[in-house]
């Protein structure tokens, strides 16, 4: 098994990243809550693997995914076997006492005894003054110095622009954690090529995160997912956005929340077999992109004019972007999921009052699109 100091080591050799397990989606009991026993079931199998990343955070699955960390993985194997990752939310906090305490709160949940890799949660252009107010990046580097936190980086959700300023202001970083996936690669809102290269850039390991989009890449238009067939009928569509994502240089772990052990034993066999992608395979995933893209949909570039004099402050290319996933996809869970956590259920709060559509430059229909957005997420 792999020691946390290794991982990079061992990513290396292989030419491949490991799987990483996030517990941010895990198998649930029918009376609510965390089904602990098929939690202990999947961690069995992943470690029985080889494979030794796990990832969660104070705010998965209403708390208790610490819990469940400590009480499936923590509690039955010994501690420098494997190495667990969490997350400090200053965006959850209220305070700078409420943020810093999370960290406490999340030792003593897991009971890890200190975490391999620690990172400072969805940073973004609005949240990150709440990191600065609440003097968390020094805060953090002081628990690395006392051997709390062995790898200290961040999870990222915004531009490029955003993210080089933020490694320029934060030079001591180990790690950065983008979302980054074969749909969204050339994306101009989410912009994983263009993030996934300032990292590299400023020569940090990457750990990727939403690998296939929130399951909306195993759920591919019939299309798309033909021509994936035609390269390899045998691999899952799933395979193939992991080894995407694996096959990327500089990347050391590509997280996956699997929820049955269907989905785990799915993602071991192509994760052990750490095959990076052939330049035909490539390809093929290229030619799937553009088949993708060229799916109907609101036709917003992310330039975010529309934000600029909105009285209600609505992150209006995130709605967009919500509308996007479910005309590709049809996939209501991810585009709820994205509208819920990153547009924070906005859409309804519109007053109609057209400047956004004034200084639309690709003249979209933003207040019938935000009507669109209120119905089928907010109902």
């Amino acid at each position: 098994m792999l020691e946390g100091k290794n991982i990079e080591n061992a990513v290396s050799e292989r030419n491949f990243a490991q799987l990483g397990f996030g517990l941010m989606r895990l198998p649930q009991l029918e009376e609510g809550g965390n089904d602990i026993e098929e939690t202990k079931k999947l961690v069995d199998a992943f470690m029985n693997a080889g494979f030794t990343y796990f990832d969660t955070a104070p705010t998965y699955h209403g708390g208790t995914s610490e819990i469940a960390a400590k009480e499936a993985l923590v509690d039955c194997y010994p501690r420098e076997s494997f190495q667990l990752a969490t997350k400090m939310p200053a965006w959850a906090a209220k305070s700078l006492e409420e943020a810093q305490a999370f960290f406490e709160r999340s030792l003593e949940r897991t009971g890890a005894g200190y975490f391999d890799y620690y990172l400072l949660h969805q940073l973004t252009d609005e949240f990150a003054p709440l990191f600065e107010d609440y003097d968390l990046w020094n805060f953090a580097q002081k628990k690395k110095e006392e051997g709390l936190i062995k790898h200290l980086g961040f999870s990222f959700h915004d531009s490029a622009e955003v993210l080089e300023r933020l490694l320029e202001e934060h030079p001591n970083m180990d790690f950065v954690q983008l979302q980054i996936n074969y749909a969204d690669w050339e994306n101009d809102i989410i912009e994983s090529r263009k993030c996934y290269e300032v990292a590299r850039a400023h020569g940090l390991p990457v750990i990727v995160m939403e690998p296939v989009k929130g399951g909306s890449l195993v759920q591919l238009p019939p299309q798309v997912e033909e021509i994936l067939r035609a390269q390899d009928p045998e691999a899952s569509m799933a395979s193939w956005a992991l080894r995407f994502c694996a096959s990327l240089p500089g990347v050391i772990a590509v997280l996956s929340g699997m929820t049955t052990m269907d989905q785990m034993q799915d993602n071991l066999r192509t994760m052990k077999a750490a095959k990076p992608l052939t330049d035909e395979e490539s390809a093929a995933i290229d030619r799937a992109r553009t088949t993708l893209s060229s799916i109907p949909t609101v036709p917003c570039t992310d330039c975010r004019y529309c934000m600029k004099d909105c009285p209600q402050g609505i992150h209006i290319p995130i709605i967009m972007d919500s509308l996007d996933i479910m005309a590709k996809f049809g996939d209501m869970h991810r585009a709820k999921e994205n509208y819920v956590w990153n547009a924070n259920n906005e859409a309804s709060k519109c007053v109609e009052c057209g400047t956004c559509e004034s200084l639309c430059p690709q003249h979209i229909d933003i207040i019938n699109q935000l009507k669109r957005a209120t119905e089928l997420f907010e109902s």
